[in-house]
């Protein structure tokens, strides 16, 4: 690994102006190949899961699949609704959205049982997925009708609305992360570098690498279809894991720098950085990559969309880190050479860098220095203080019911279910037979209908008209027959899903699943979360099972340790359990909403916990195999084992503490986000990143390494002495 990273860096450093150009050409070649094939969208089909998703695939099969619908709603703007001009608005409404060819169907008007609300629903074309993009023209019709009729309120919402004000918002809370987290960073940057154009250095590679992974991530839709959340991930993972990675770079080439004292040109100076901190990053890299990969394991496209996004930036971010950047170092290096000649020529002294003395990272090491036995106990003491509350950990699949109400049709969909609670939820009992027995079939959904009517959980009516005949929709092949069953009761309820639970377990066999040969299912909102949730839970265990495979395997081949691989793997549980505790304590309770402004769940939403866990593995890994690999560096040079940990964690510190402060700042640039699950990812990232750099690396792991010596290389042979502080020999040796 060594070899490879010394040798792209010293053909870079060789033919610095090639590699620049030939990055940024890759860059566009990356975007162009993006733009040029399209992104694939995932499908209503790639989203199904559990009953719920083969329910779907049989309503699908008979033709009576869900269509994307919209609800006009006509209120009076005060008092009383005047019946003459809410009807005028709604034939108006009814005309144009008839002659609209995104719409389907538009079904007459429906009173409020108060009377103060009339209701136009509007089913669209085309499949439940691709209402968002059909349902513009609807909105520009209703807003027309409401300028048409000044005497009432006329205003649109239902799933499609909702999903285009979900991605309105997410955008522009992306801008908002973007102009909180970037001001952050270059401040970062400029401390630990004194240079604007150092500091512009890893800001341009991190930026560049994000342009060329979203490009190669709408080609890879192709294959693996985009679930609409790789873009954030691709932001958010590339932003962090782009600067670290440049910035552990930069900070050695510094550092052997400083030691040269001048004596090394630029070139052997990049040399020499590759050959520590290069191999460090394609190790990290790999590592994040690999961990990142065991979400596949979860057979999800929304976990699959995650992964992909992240491996491809992550890679990128490594490559850009293995050749334009030793290009663009050499670049700056001979610029400052010719700067120092013009300065000797005028007889100013030059600027020679020193090293850094670590003062602020021995104090902090003081605990782990003098007593690590005592510094250990209290520390992990704290960090399973901190990962208790995790055990209280509670999943829910968020809805639409759980969407920020700054949302315009969120606030006309509060307004429309409070007059219409019936559409609160929906139940679709689907079956499917041979075609003659359709009429026993039909009867059994019936009597089903009836028996809920007598629940008070449902509606009282298939679609809340009271004492009705349910209505039982039949494919034209008589194989397929689908109840809707209206549940008045919000989606996150217990009464919600209890409801789904009596319709499963009691209405449905004492009806329709008495009929032998007759296969039954139940989807709708409430169906497709508790279904989600039920397999993420299932494939929670296989996840994790490889996941710590994968770390301890990795670790091991990194640095030939067994005992190194086993404090990365547990290390790395403490941190990810610390930080899913906070996570339960600060928003599955409500103390912290008006602080973070969100309304709480009362439970985590059921996508964050797992993809957490993996991707916080990863980052962790990120500060094991740069700390640890300075310590082996040491050890490699003859260092006792005691000095080899103190020194490599306190060179190390400062260049760990200033990535974890710009990870950080990207993370909790989430928390200011409307949507609770973007608001759940970011503040455990921050809250784990922050963690890991302080307590873990810096008290933990300093104490376990100090007690066990020589013992925590096994079965590594212990190394004869050197010089302490003389580079390492392979280093040396590849630089030449």
């Amino acid at each position: 690994m060594r070899q490879l990273s010394v040798r792209m860096a010293r053909w870079s450093a060789l033919h610095a102006g090639r590699a620049i150009a030939g990055w940024f050409v890759f860059v566009i070649l990356c975007l162009v190949a993006g733009i040029a094939a399209g992104t694939n969208q995932a499908t209503t089909e790639d989203f199904r899961v559990g009953e719920a998703g083969r329910a779907e695939a049989m309503a699908t099969e008979g033709g009576l699949q869900r269509s994307p619908t919209e609800h006009v709603v006509i209120r009076a703007r005060s008092g009383q609704l005047d019946m003459a001009a809410a009807g005028s608005a709604a034939h108006d409404v009814t005309a144009r959205m008839r002659d609209l060819p995104e719409v389907k169907s538009v079904a007459a008007p429906v009173r409020s049982e108060d009377g103060k609300v009339l209701r136009v629903s509007v089913v669209l074309n085309g499949p439940e997925l691709e209402g968002k993009k059909n349902v513009v023209p609807l909105l520009e019709q209703t807003a027309e009708v409401g300028a048409s009729h000044p005497g009432v309120v006329v205003e649109e919402t239902g799933s499609p609305a909702i999903s285009k004000g979900v991605n309105d918002q997410r955008g522009e809370d992306l801008a908002l992360s973007e102009r909180i987290s970037l001001p952050v960073t270059v401040i970062t940057l400029l401390i630990v570098f004194g240079s604007v154009v150092m500091a512009g250095v890893p800001l341009l590679l991190a930026l560049s690498s994000i342009a060329a992974a979203i490009g190669l991530s709408m080609v890879a839709s192709h294959v693996l279809p985009d679930a609409g959340v790789g873009m954030n991930l691709i932001l958010l993972i590339g932003l962090a894991v782009g600067v670290d990675y440049t910035l552990f770079y930069l900070k050695r080439e510094r550092e052997e720098r400083a030691r040269a004292g001048g004596r090394l040109g630029p070139e052997a100076l990049v040399e020499l950085a590759a050959a520590t901190a290069g191999r460090a990053i394609v190790i990290s890299g790999l590592a994040v990559i690999v961990s990142t990969a065991t979400l596949y394991l979860a057979t999800d496209v929304i976990f699959s969309s995650l992964a992909t996004g992240t491996i491809l930036v992550v890679a990128v971010a490594v490559a850009s880190s293995l050749t334009v950047l030793p290009a663009l170092l050499v670049t700056i290096g001979r610029r400052t050479e010719r700067r120092a000649a013009r300065r000797a020529k005028r007889g100013k002294p030059a600027r020679v860098a020193k090293p850094e003395t670590g003062r602020v990272s021995g104090a902090l090491l003081r605990p782990a220095r003098t007593r690590p036995a005592l510094t250990l106990c209290l520390s992990v003491l704290v960090m399973l203080g901190l990962a208790a509350p995790a055990l209280g950990l509670k999943l829910i699949d968020p809805g639409k019911d759980t969407f920020s109400r700054d949302i315009p049709a969120m606030q006309v969909y509060d307004r429309l279910t409070g007059s219409f609670p019936e559409l609160l939820v929906t139940h679709e009992v689907v079956a499917r037979s041979t075609p003659e027995r359709a009429p026993e079939v039909k009867q059994a959904l019936v009597d089903l209908g009836r028996r809920a009517q007598s629940d008070p959980l449902f509606a009282k009516g298939a679609k809340g008209a009271k004492d009705t005949e349910p209505e039982v929709r039949t494919s034209s092949d008589g194989r397929i027959s689908v109840l809707e069953l209206a549940v008045p009761h919000p989606a996150p309820s217990s009464q919600a899903i209890e409801s789904l639970v009596r319709l499963r377990q009691d209405h449905i066999p004492a009806t329709v699943g008495r009929l032998g040969g007759v296969e039954t299912g139940v989807s709708g909102d409430v169906a497709r979360g508790r279904d989600y949730v039920a397999h993420e839970s299932d494939k929670l265990p296989l996840v994790i099972g490889f996941l710590l495979l994968m770390t301890f395997l990795m670790t091991v081949w990194a640095f030939r340790s067994v005992v190194i691989g086993v404090i990365g793997v547990l290390l790395n549980l403490l941190s990810a359990g610390a930080s899913l505790g906070m996570l339960v304590v600060v928003f599955q309770g409500t103390w912290a909403q008006d602080l973070l402004a969100f309304d709480s769940l009362g439970a985590i939403a059921s996508r964050v916990p797992l993809f957490l866990v993996v991707i916080l593995f990863g980052l962790s890994m990120d500060y094991q195999v740069f700390v640890v690999s300075r310590i082996q560096e040491a050890r490699q040079n003859g260092v006792p084992a005691r000095e080899a940990v103190l020194d490599g964690i306190n060179r190390s510190a400062k260049v760990v503490t200033s990535a974890a402060i710009v990870m950080v700042t990207v993370f909790g640039a989430f928390v200011a986000l409307h949507l609770t699950e973007m608001k759940q990812m970011g503040f455990c990232l921050a809250v784990a990143v922050l963690l890991d750099a302080v307590i873990i690396r810096l008290m933990v792991l300093p104490s376990v390494l100090l007690l066990l010596g020589e013992r925590a290389w096994w079965p590594a042979r212990p190394v004869r002495s050197r010089h302490a502080g003389a580079p390492a020999a392979g280093a040396l040796a590849d630089v030449g």
